[in-house]
């Protein structure tokens, strides 16, 4: 492997803030993908950079009490995100989890995306980019689309009267035109569902 090479990409990852994420694509500018890999693992092995999955590294932050810390799976998943140029937006029992409509803590995290299908392990855990229609992505509203999106993953005919009402609580704090917006954008069970029991209430 060229020395010229291995030096280049250990610069520019020295350069780097602690946490910061590489994938091999990044140095394509610098070799083949060979190179690059083999590299990469030789940084590991000197535990410069961390291997959070495959072809994903991590500079690691060190704190004076925890030691080593890792970024996030959601921290890595917005990363990917941005490095790929692609949208996502959580969903499933993790837009339910977000808001509170679930205590379950899954450590599969699903987005919907305009990029590519993905399914990349980290750890124990797992992140998912599930591609989706351009109008659920279209959503503007922070606490609304994490609930309309979230309640596609229930049996709305088996909500708890808590259930409910707590959902009357989270569209309430949301922006009305913002829920407006994206009840336009939500399927069709879902809107009913919501213009059926908090119309009178929120919009």
């Amino acid at each position: 492997m060229s020395k010229s090479i291995n030096s280049q990409i250990e610069a520019r990852v020295k350069r780097a803030k602690p946490g910061c994420i590489f994938l091999p694509s990044d140095f394509k500018d610098l070799g083949t993908s060979t190179a690059i890999r083999k590299a990469l693992s030789r940084l590991v092995e000197q535990k410069v950079l961390v291997r959070m999955g495959q072809g994903i590294y991590v500079t690691a932050m060190h704190d004076k009490v925890f030691g080593e810390v890792l970024p996030s799976i959601e921290e890595i998943a917005t990363s990917l995100a941005k490095k790929e140029r692609v949208k996502i937006m959580p969903s499933g029992q993790y837009a339910l989890n977000k808001i509170g409509l679930s205590t379950q803590v899954s450590m599969k995290l699903v987005y919907l995306t305009n990029g590519t299908k993905k399914n990349i392990n980290i750890g124990k855990g797992s992140i998912v980019f599930q591609p989706t229609t351009a109008k659920k992505l279209a959503m503007i509203g922070s606490i609304s689309s994490l609930v309309l999106l979230g309640l596609e993953e229930l049996d709305l005919k088996q909500l708890s009267k808590s259930e409910i009402e707590k959902v009357k609580k989270l569209l309430e704090k949301e922006d009305e035109k913002k829920l407006k917006h994206d009840l336009k954008l939500a399927s069709a069970k879902i809107s009913d569902f919501v213009v059926k029991n908090y119309l009178n209430q929120t919009v």
